[in-house]
This record gives C-alpha cells, structure tokens and sequence, in this order.
C-alpha cells in the first residue's frame, strides 16, 4: 500500500499539474470556508451579546402581548430577531449592528451602531412604538364595536321609515282612489 502512495504523488508531481492545482485549490476552498464559518460564529456572538442586553427591556412587556418573537437565527446571515418585520444583523465591517424593518417597499433601515447600548435605545423606541400602535388597534376595535350598533341601530329605523313611508302613501293612494270614486259617480 505505501508503494501505491508513493507512486500517485510522484505521478502527481511529475505528470499531472492540473490534479496538483485542483487538490491545492479544494485546500485553500476549506480554509476559507472554514474563515467563514469562523466569521459567522464571531457574528452570532455578538448577536446574543446584544440580545443578552435586551433581556431587561423584554422582561418589561406585559405576557399578554405576543408582537415579540425574540431569538438569534444562525442561517447564511446570522439575525437577532425582535419580531416578525424587524431583526438586528451585522454590517459589512462585520462590527456594526444594523437594525432594519422590511417593509412592503423594502428593507429600512432604523438604526446603525457599533455601541450596544445605543441599540439597545433604538430597540426600546420601536418596541414602545410596536405597543401604542397595538392600543391603538384594540381601543379603534372597542370603537368599531360601538360604532357597529350605532350603524345598525341607523340602519333599522331607515328601514322603518321606508316601510312607515309605503303605508302612508298606500293609505293616501287609497283614500284618493276613494275620493275620486266618490266624486265621479253621479247621485241620483
């Protein structure tokens, strides 16, 4: 077997410089992904770095409210979620933190910093942000439930008055009728 071995490198070396620049390029391929890899570990750590410093601002939020899906997802492109439309992930320096928002016209960007602290803050605003715009849907819901009423209370005495309206010009039209017959008929 060592024979065998000795045989394919001195044929590599001697006759097949292409086998031999194939082999070196999947080396270096490996070492590089393997930079990569690192790369992206460095990111995830920073990410939960940040997401540690989120805890006491989540703790805050009451249990009932579930906009909040918070956690760090490792895929191509490590992200801190916040919620379903908004993450935190890291800029091409690979030090900054870029917290963005999809949006229907695209991807905005709400905050960029290197400082965790000063994520932290622009988290905090469009979390409060997140809440009042959730009051304010429950309350215009409690809203539309009394405006509901109103609207059908409107719309049945509507309906009243077109059948109030048909009787009276039924009567009228009956009356008329009658008077008409009367007056036409000549008395003896």
């Amino acid at each position: 077997m060592s024979e065998r071995i000795n045989t394919e490198a001195d044929t590599t070396q001697a006759g097949h410089p292409l086998k031999e620049a194939v082999r070196e390029a999947r080396v270096e391929a490996a070492e590089r992904s393997g930079v990569v890899v690192d790369l992206r570990d460095a990111d995830v750590a920073r990410l939960e770095l940040l997401n540690d410093a989120l805890d006491p601002l989540f703790r805050e939020i009451p249990d009932d409210v579930e906009l909040f899906d918070r956690g760090v997802s490792k895929g191509d492109v490590p992200r801190l979620w916040v919620d379903v439309v908004a993450h935190v992930e890291m800029g091409r320096d690979k030090r900054q933190y870029r917290f963005v928002q999809d949006t229907r016209y695209g991807r905005a960007v709400l905050a960029e910093s290197y400082e965790v602290p000063a994520l932290v803050e622009a988290i905090r605003r469009y979390v409060a942000r997140r809440l009042v715009e959730r009051e304010r849907a429950l309350s215009d819901d409690a809203g539309r439930g009394v405006a509901q009423s109103v609207l059908r209370r409107y719309r049945r005495t509507r309906n009243w008055r077109a059948v109030r309206t048909f009787l009276y010009g039924l009567i009228a039209g009956v009356v008329a009728l009658f008077a008409l017959a009367m007056l036409s008929n000549p008395h003896p």
